[in-house]
């Protein structure tokens, strides 16, 4: 008997009509398995986010692992923390640091405009996943990748002093803002699906309609909002990726160089992290579809040092 948490769950029938489960489901050790109960009519007894216990034994499918249970039944709700994946870091230790640093920055157009927009979202920023299915999909993930950038955009503005570095920050802070606008979360805390405006806006357009309502509310003027708006908008880099704008300027270039470097980070880390040395991984599609070796020679956990 083990405990697990349903990630996916989808109704089906076999080929003699029977009603079976077709199941997605993260074990104690926080890896995803596919799963199978046959013959079985659900009737809405489970659904996703439910943790269960489960007897079931190890089967193969076109040369792939996946579990055969043979007994479910409810698990108790409070459970459902020792299975949801969380950032390492605090999201409020994380979101208290990055207001930190805004309030320290001598540019008071930047600082007002960030700051406003960080404590108008701060509740949805400290828990908020940063994706859907891809990088930093986890509790916490939004603060994490966003710390992320900003630690290596910290790094970067010190081998290249021509940096404006309080531009760079505040681009780094501001670029996924609108996740919280664009996702709608379960009770797990993950995303459950995109919002209306998140399918038809997008986080890109929303944050920068946010740098561009708040300079206006502020009465802040001129150059600095549309570059930020800039940053925002450019920075998955290609217009295949998201972005309407290409970078333009050196501020905006880094920090889609920076976001693109994390996101893969994390997920050839998690890639490998579900493979033994020695094996190549499945067609990853979010790294073009490619598949991925783990050599061992490096830890295959996403981590970072965030730093002081």
């Amino acid at each position: 008997m083990s405990y697990a948490m349903i990630k996916e769950l989808t109704e089906k029938k076999d080929k003699n009509g029977n009603g079976y489960l077709d199941l997605i489901v993260i074990g104690s050790d926080k890896k995803e398995y596919p799963a199978k109960i046959w013959k079985f009519e659900n009737n809405g007894q489970f659904e996703a986010d439910d943790v269960v216990e489960i007897e079931y034994t190890v089967d193969t499918f076109k040369g792939k692992t996946q579990l055969k249970i043979s007994s479910i039944k409810k698990a108790p709700d409070e459970m459902i923390k020792d299975f949801v994946p969380t950032s390492e870091y605090s999201g409020k230790a994380v979101f208290a640091n990055l207001l930190a640093k805004v309030n320290a920055f001598k540019d008071s157009e930047l600082k007002a405009i960030v700051s406003t927009i960080l404590t108008e979202n701060r509740e949805k920023l400290e828990v908020y996943p940063a994706a859907f299915k891809l990088h930093h999909a986890v509790v916490g993930g939004l603060m994490l990748h966003t710390a992320s950038i900003v630690e290596m955009a910290e790094k970067t503005c010190q081998v290249y002093p021509n940096i404006n570095r309080e531009l760079l920050l505040s681009g780094a802070i501001l670029h996924d803002v609108a996740k919280t606008f664009e996702m709608e979360t379960r009770k797990t805390g993950l995303c459950k699906n995109y919002s209306v405006g998140g399918e038809l806006i997008g986080h890109l357009v929303k944050g920068a309609m946010y740098v561009e309502e708040t300079a206006k509310k502020l009465g802040v003027s001129g150059e600095k909002a549309t570059l930020l708006e800039h940053m925002i908008l450019s920075h998955h880099g290609e217009p295949e990726y998201g972005s309407p704008v290409r970078p333009m300027f050196l501020e905006a270039a880094v920090l889609s160089a920076l976001d693109g470097l994390d996101a893969t980070v994390f997920e050839i880390s998690n890639a490998t992290s579900q493979v033994k040395v020695g094996e190549f991984t499945d067609r990853q599609w979010a790294l073009d579809n490619r598949k991925l070796y783990n050599h061992g020679l490096s830890a295959t956990e996403y981590k970072v040092n965030l730093g002081e």
